[in-house]
């Protein structure tokens, strides 16, 4: 925790904690309250909405399969601006590389706790985490990225999402895979339709099927997120890949001097739109798919990011509309304290408090739901904005 005497450094972009913000409301209480606003007033477009709302079971994809990867992607962006400023403080690169190994090790731990909270029935735990996956997968990023220059970057970025393809693709779980399934034949039978799928490859990107699964079953103690499935330890590496895109962003805006904020803007939707179309056209080879985290879903995510990210930069950073941003802000700069608000503190009893009697003043019950959904947002944001005016920023 740090209390931090200045909110706003010289570097720190206001469009970035807005854009945090946003993507922080629907787990703060944004999600449910659109849903419950499609059964208090339903109709196609607040239905269209509500579906937006959930995760997809296993292949697709919705808003809230955007959550994870845009929280990863923004870190991703903040790492150039604390790196310079590192650098500029004079911190030694031991100091940083340490720094950055604490953060992935905090974030593990952080993730650990919002799973299983402190429990020690060790049979009944979950090991992996988004907490554990974000820590890990930026620490990996960040190292790649210190240790690198641009091309190399890019070459990882390609070598890994194209070995992640080759591997989940090709190589299908042994435990549930046919008898036949590692003979010489059936190898060369997955290699000549990588771009044409069928059965023997499509087998591989299911939930028992697929070669993560096994090594969750196998070597993953405690209890799985889909109970022969959880993925969240092995999709580190394409979780990097995330995590670097983030990190071109972030080093590319802070070369104001050398591109106007225009031509920032521009070239950072070209690039958003193009990986946009990239996954979408792998998807017909290797489908997007948030558990596996696939390349396609790697390139759809990533291009989204950087297409929110750069409206929000023209908007907030470039043309200055600065205002309407706040309630996002006061989420975004504490991301870490919404992220664990509603395991550590006891918010919902806090909003039966507050906003049951009002609910209970309306007979049916898709008002109640809806005044409980936006009580307990208005709760949530309250403790933040707390924080926020008492320069209280928890921060790994």
């Amino acid at each position: 925790m740090e209390n931090a005497p200045n909110a706003t450094k010289p570097e720190r972009l206001l469009s970035l904690d807005a854009l945090r913000g946003a993507n922080m409301f629907f787990l703060i209480g944004g999600a449910t309250f659109f849903m419950k606003l499609a059964s208090f007033w339903p109709c196609e477009w607040t239905k269209a909405i509500a579906s937006q709302m959930d995760h997809v079971p296993w292949e697709g994809f919705t808003q809230h399969d955007m959550i994870f990867p845009l929280f990863l992607f923004m870190a991703g962006v903040a790492f150039p601006f604390s790196l310079a400023k590192q650098l500029n403080t004079g911190r030694t690169s031991w100091q940083i590389h340490r720094k950055i190994i604490l953060r992935a090790l905090a974030f593990v731990l952080l993730g650990f706790l919002y799973n299983n909270s402190v429990r020690f029935n060790f049979s009944e735990l979950r090991f992996p985490s988004v907490l554990g996956t974000i820590g890990v997968g930026w620490m990996i990023a960040a190292l790649v990225f210190m240790h690198s220059k641009t091309a190399v970057r890019v070459l990882y970025c390609v070598v890994v999402l194209l070995a992640y393809w080759f591997t989940v693709a090709l190589v299908p779980a042994p435990d549930t895979a046919p008898p036949d399934a590692f003979t010489k034949e059936a190898w060369l039978d997955r290699g000549t339709h990588l771009l044409n799928p069928n059965e023997n490859i499509l087998r591989n990107f299911t939930p028992d099927g697929n070669i993560l699964g096994y090594v969750d079953r196998t070597c993953i103690p405690g209890r799985l997120l889909m109970t022969t499935f959880d993925g969240a330890a092995e999709i580190i590496f394409t979780a990097s890949v995330t995590a670097m895109l983030g990190m071109f962003c972030g080093a590319f805006i802070r070369r104001r001097e050398q591109y106007s904020p225009y031509c920032q803007v521009g070239l950072l939707l070209l690039s958003g739109t193009l990986l946009i179309l990239l996954g979408l056209l792998w998807n017909q080879v290797f489908p997007i798919n948030k558990p596996l985290w696939t390349s396609s879903y790697v390139c759809l995510a990533g291009g989204i990011s950087i297409v929110a990210l750069a409206l929000f930069y023209l908007v907030i950073d470039v043309l200055k509309f600065k205002r309407w941003t706040f309630f996002f802000v006061v989420i975004g700069v504490n991301s870490i304290a919404a992220y664990m608000i509603r395991p550590l503190f006891g918010l919902y009893q806090t909003n039966e408090f507050f906003f049951r009697g009002f609910a209970d003043f309306f007979t049916d019950k898709a008002t109640q739901e809806l005044v409980m959904a936006g009580g307990y947002i208005a709760v949530t944001w309250g403790v933040l904005y707390f924080l926020y005016r008492n320069k209280i920023f928890f921060k790994v």
